[in-house]
């Protein structure tokens, strides 16, 4: 066996002299953070955002296409193709429980099958948000009278059924620069040749989200 296999990321909570809240946001908040990389080694500041993480679904249908949204991002100015995905922002919502949620409310669809894609941080040298990405199958619509109304920048959402092939090639072409339908759709396209067989259930443990662990302070700890 080749000695790169199974290799993973892995737990590493430092010393922390103080933590405090800088900002606080909307929907994350801003945390300034001293700790020590070794018992005697100097104090390090890092300020970071805290999120309470995310949940995408890459919805594919039994043609084989995958679904996309068009959404307005005002950060970057660009209408981008994504696939539908939301905050973890109800305490104590399963994470499938919410993808399943937000797939209807941003695409009007349902999935009777449900698998763990991939599990991300995006940006983890500046924040702590964990994005699960699920796959979904076995796909009806959501009747018309049981629709969510979408408001804001949802209103203004497109949704387009995509070949696998076709997706990846944008993603590779550079014309998708959601994070999420990127990792998305070149997992699903490794994942294919077995059928899907080797992703994991949608109720896969998931350690690296920060309400499954104790190591996230939830205020100033004394040095």
């Amino acid at each position: 066996m080749s000695e790169t296999r199974g290799f993973a990321d892995e737990q590493s909570p430092r010393r922390l002299l103080s933590s405090s809240v800088e900002y606080t946001g909307r929907v994350w908040d801003v945390v300034s953070e001293k700790f020590q990389l070794t018992a005697d080694g100097e104090p390090l500041v890092r300020d970071y955002i805290r999120h309470p993480g995310a949940v995408a679904i890459l919805a594919m249908n039994d043609a084989g296409q995958v679904l996309l949204i068009n959404q307005y991002r005002h950060p970057v100015r660009m209408t981008l193709w994504e696939i539908p995905a939301g905050l973890l922002d109800i305490d104590g919502e399963d994470f499938q429980v919410g993808a399943a949620r937000e797939l209807a409310e941003e695409a009007d669809i349902e999935a009777s099958q449900w698998n763990v894609l991939t599990d991300l941080f995006l940006s983890p040298g500046s924040s702590r948000e964990a994005l699960r990405i699920y796959l979904a199958r076995g796909i009806t619509e959501v009747p018309e009278a049981d629709r969510h109304e979408r408001t804001h920048e949802e209103a203004e959402i497109r949704t387009m059924w995509v070949d696998l092939d076709d997706a990846v090639q944008a993603a590779l072409d550079g014309r998708l620069h959601s994070p999420s339908a990127v990792a998305g759709v070149l997992a699903a396209a490794a994942a294919r040749p077995s059928g899907f067989a080797n992703l994991r259930p949608a109720d896969a443990p998931w350690p690296e989200h920060h309400s499954q662990h104790s190591t996230w302070p939830q205020g100033p700890v004394s040095s």
